[in-house]
């Protein structure tokens, strides 16, 4: 072993939401180069899998690659490395702690030897990225002396626990998953709704759930739904008022009395005839509720309890029998529970409290919500009743006894469940139907004394004593005893009844070149068929046709805007690569997904190497396409045919060729396939042998006429994905007939404006395939007597070789060039950039009198203005698309151009 080994280094670290380049499952990767520790795998480290077995004993079950329990002992004892160890750790103190975790996977990263990607799933981020950081941890600690270094922990957040203390780690992140996680009627609604494939977003760091996407959307806040009445809901809490209404129904309810002093709660009791009930106007969870008052001096202190809760007390007549809740959903029952007080069996050994403690320690048992079943908690009302029975918390009851804690049978207080679902008779299901109806409740839990659930009240006595909204779902989903029901399946049925959709349509749109235009042009098409359409862009967030965010918006951030949003009925996304390999995709799936082409752009940033690395990125796209939508194509470019492999739902084409010019959509054509293609200057649509024209390129704006190919090629694509969906010609036609290239249809993309004689450009062209495309048709404004300036720029993250490769070719297609520093240098320093651009267009024998360096785009703008002359051309590629814009109307508004002043040339000369 080397004396000074390299340590263990996390680089970096990734929390992915949506599909991602490695998983169509979100997972937390964590990038660890493990150092020296690449020549050590798991059989050259002697004891290392048994001391790390004892720790985890769970990992003894792990399957790994083998699928079955032991598997990953085995891979341990045949050699492993240690990235991989790490990846299981994690997953294990996740399932230790209570989250459903379950797969991950580690890979070699390409071109570092010895660097690692760990990904695995998580329940939320916090948690995973704190279970990661213990893995690692734990994985060193059991290496040799030496070896036991690790740097840029805190890439992964602070340490939750002592990693030596195993019990008071897993509980810490216990304590994560559970702050973090769905109470257990919401995530019941989840799971189901994710069962239906209906996706699910949380909209806080509480339980307000959106189901479904777009317009289609419902929500979700527990078991109260978007379609919960909110008078529905102020009636049920205010429980005297809801009692009435049930009263004039006719509905058995017991006789009681609203009151707000103690001298009028006497009046009522000795009027109603004891045993009374005393409970707070407005309560809920059983606080403040005391029950089987027989006298003045329990009504005095049950009275203090409940107004304490309320200003306003209800005393109502004590109905008999056992506490039932009945769960009516839409109009029917779809589960019974009785619910049992809180109570601890004798030893005649153990206190109260110490049977108390003892029963806390039931592992079902958890704080509030969180748990199938709540602890029974220590408090005033608990001890009033013991004292009312005679006893104290230091009693020790006789060996068999049971002793009653509470009157009242909330879960919430420590109660417990038994299921009754199928004893319930038809008059009592009858009579909670009726009372959900007459207070406007779509989910109501109904609570009903009754001597025996399976003969009808009328018969027996007892009747409602109240009804709640919001009724917690966890008493039905994991009774104490009997049948567990799935009560979230009616409640998700009833938001989405059968043959309903749940999302909304999502395009979506990714490639070097074009992304922003196209979805721009597939926006418009769906607008004219009246959808309410929500996109993003580089430009923007837009909803129905509103900007509502100025900001680069191609990322997954964006995307989930769009979704959230109630008003949009179809979602036409900008799908970049930054975000994809930052977070993923910003949705599950897309009807449709689209890859434009691949060119050389953001080569050698985040594992970015190739061309094909750029590719792969890419087809992420069209892999999460849904099994009956579509991925769109291009037929001319060779690396997004071969992304046609790996592309989800069905193959739609497109070309700026003919039929008979491509022998690729010949053969798909002959298959029944789907194309869009160029025939005779027409852009023609084909299903299988079927051919029909959408429009000519002459009716096409942003071809202007013919010149602007690469629009050509964008109106393809967009007549592709609208096409696919089931849109019909004539509306794609009218979309892309009325889409004009002006900065109001589309900012920063080839709007050119004619002042004072001069023609002006402006287009985001930041790569060299979208310079070339640009300069073919600024090739076609020249003319022996004008000059054509540029002002040129790129972003400070790509490589040297890519700055100098923007000089050469701006050399060869502009007379002058004013090349200009990025806005963001990305870690570059001030005046490296336009120093290499500058370096290119010198290499390429460009005249050095017609190359100036500007500090920044607006400069640069400025001094192309000013020194060209009519019949000029001037050419602008902006990364501020709306200030450059506003330069550009300043100066078509103003006297024209000027000769350069002083500080200009100051400038341009650096």
């Amino acid at each position: 072993m080397s004396a000074s080994p390299a340590p263990m280094r996390v680089i970096e670290r990734s929390v992915y939401r949506g599909p991602h380049l490695y998983s169509a499952r979100p997972m937390v990767r964590i990038r660890l180069d493990l150092g020296a520790l690449e020549s050590f795998p798991t059989d050259r480290l002697p004891g290392f899998g048994a001391a790390l077995v004892s720790r985890l004993p769970g990992l003894a079950e792990h399957g790994c690659s083998f699928g079955s329990p032991g598997g990953f002992l085995r891979r341990m004892q045949s050699g492993t490395w240690l990235g991989h160890v790490i990846e299981h750790v994690a997953i294990e103190l996740q399932a230790r702690a209570d989250a459903k975790v379950t797969r991950g996977k580690t890979r070699s990263v390409k071109r570092q030897p010895g660097v690692y990607d760990i990904l695995f799933c998580y329940a939320d981020a916090e948690s995973g990225l704190a279970a990661g950081r213990a893995a690692i941890e734990i994985v060193a600690a059991l290496l040799p002396e030496g070896l036991r270094t690790v740097e840029g922990l805190d890439r992964l957040g602070p340490a939750v626990a002592d990693f030596e203390d195993m019990s008071a780690l897993i509980a810490s992140l216990a304590k994560i998953v559970t702050t973090n996680g769905l109470g257990p009627s919401t995530a019941a609604i989840v799971r189901e709704a994710r069962r239906r494939g209906i996706p699910s977003i949380r909209l806080d760091t509480a339980s307000l759930i959106q189901l479904g996407t777009g317009s289609r959307q419902r929500r979700i806040r527990a078991s109260v739904t978007g379609a919960t009445s909110l008078i529905g809901a102020e009636l049920a809490a205010h429980k005297h008022a809801a009692k009435s209404l049930l009263a004039d129904a006719g509905l058995p309810v017991p006789a009681g009395q609203l009151v707000r002093s103690l001298s009028e709660a006497t009046v009522a009791a000795k009027r109603l005839g004891w045993p009374v009930v005393v409970k707070p106007l407005d309560g809920n969870q059983g606080r403040g509720v005391t029950t089987g008052i027989h006298s003045e001096p329990r009504l005095d202190e049950a009275f203090a309890r409940a107004a304490e809760v309320s200003r306003r007390v209800i005393v109502e007549r004590q109905l008999k029998g056992r506490d039932h809740r009945i769960l009516v959903v839409a109009g029917k029952v779809v589960a019974v529970a009785e619910r049992v007080p809180a109570q601890v069996t004798g030893d005649g050994e153990r206190t109260i409290k110490e049977l108390i403690d003892r029963v806390n320690e039931d592992p079902r048992r958890g704080a509030g919500h969180e748990a199938v079943l709540t602890r029974i908690r220590i408090d005033a009302a608990l001890e009033a009743s013991l004292a009312h029975s005679g006893m104290s918390l230091d009693f020790i009851p006789p060996a068999g006894t049971n002793i009653l804690l509470r009157g009242t049978a909330n879960l919430s207080t420590g109660g417990t469940a038994v299921d009754r679902t199928d004893h319930i008779h038809p008059d009592n299901a009858a009579i909670a139907v009726q009372a959900a109806a007459i207070i406007g409740l779509d989910v109501a839990g109904i609570d009903m004394m009754a001597s025996d659930i399976g003969q009808s009240v009328a018969a027996t006595g007892g009747g409602i004593v109240e009804i709640n909204a919001a009724p917690g779902l966890r008493m039905h989903i994991a009774p104490s005893e009997g049948q567990p029901r799935d009560v979230a399946e009616p409640i998700v049925a009833s938001l989405f009844p059968r043959g309903s959709n749940s999302r909304i349509p999502i395009f979506a749109v990714t490639g070097t070149n074009g992304k922003t235009t196209t979805v721009r042009m597939v926006a418009r098409i769906l607008a004219g068929a009246d959808y309410r359409v929500g996109f993003t862009s580089t430009t923007g967030v837009y909803i129905d046709g509103l900007r509502q965010s100025a900001a680069d918006a191609s990322g997954p951030k964006s995307a989930r805007m769009v979704l959230r949003n109630p008003t949009v009925d179809a979602a036409v996304l900008e799908t970049a690569r930054g975000g994809l390999i930052r977070e993923g995709l910003g949705f599950d799936s897309c009807d449709v997904g689209a890859v434009l082409n691949i060119s050389e752009d953001h080569l050698g940033i985040r594992d970015i190497h190739s061309i094909e690395d750029l590719a792969r990125v890419k087809s992420v796209v069209v892999e999460s396409v849904r099994r009956r939508g579509a991925s769109v194509l291009c037929a001319d470019d060779p690396l997004t045919v071969g992304i046609a492999r790996h592309a989800r739902g069905r193959i739609v084409w497109f070309s700026a060729r003919d039929v008979a010019g491509n022998a690729l959509i010949a053969r798909h054509l002959a298959s029944g396939g789907m194309a869009v293609t160029l025939e005779d200057s027409i852009l023609t649509l084909h299903r299988g042998e079927k051919s029909d024209p959408i429009l000519p390129v002459a009716d096409l704006p942003s071809a202007l006429g013919g010149a602007a190919t690469f629009n050509i090629a964008n109106a393809l694509a967009a007549a592709a994905m609208t096409a696919a969906h089931g849109l019909p010609i004539t509306a794609i036609a009218a979309g892309l007939r009325s889409f004009r290239p002006s900065f109001e249809d589309s900012p920063g993309r080839l709007n050119i404006v004619e002042a004072h004689g001069i023609t002006i450009i402006v287009d985001y062209a930041h790569n060299p395939a979208a310079l070339t495309a640009l300069g073919e048709l600024v090739a076609r404004y020249r003319t022996p007597h004008n000059r054509i300036f540029a002002m040129i720029g790129i972003p400070g993250d790509r490589r040297d070789e890519d700055l100098r490769g923007i000089g050469v070719m701006a050399s060869g297609l502009f007379d002058e060039i004013m090349f200009r520093e990025a806005p963001d240098g990305r870690g570059r320093a001030a005046g490296t950039m336009n120093a290499l651009m500058a370096e290119g267009a010198r290499s390429a024998g460009h005249d050095e009198t017609a190359i100036h360096l500007l500090i920044n785009e607006e400069a640069a703008t400025d001094c192309c203005l000013a020194r060209a002359a009519p019949g000029d051309v001037v050419v602008l590629t902006p990364t501020d698309v709306d200030g450059i814009w506003a330069r550009v109307q300043s100066f078509a508004a103003g006297p024209g151009p000027i000769r350069p002043q002083a500080p200009c040339l100051a400038a341009a000369h650096g």
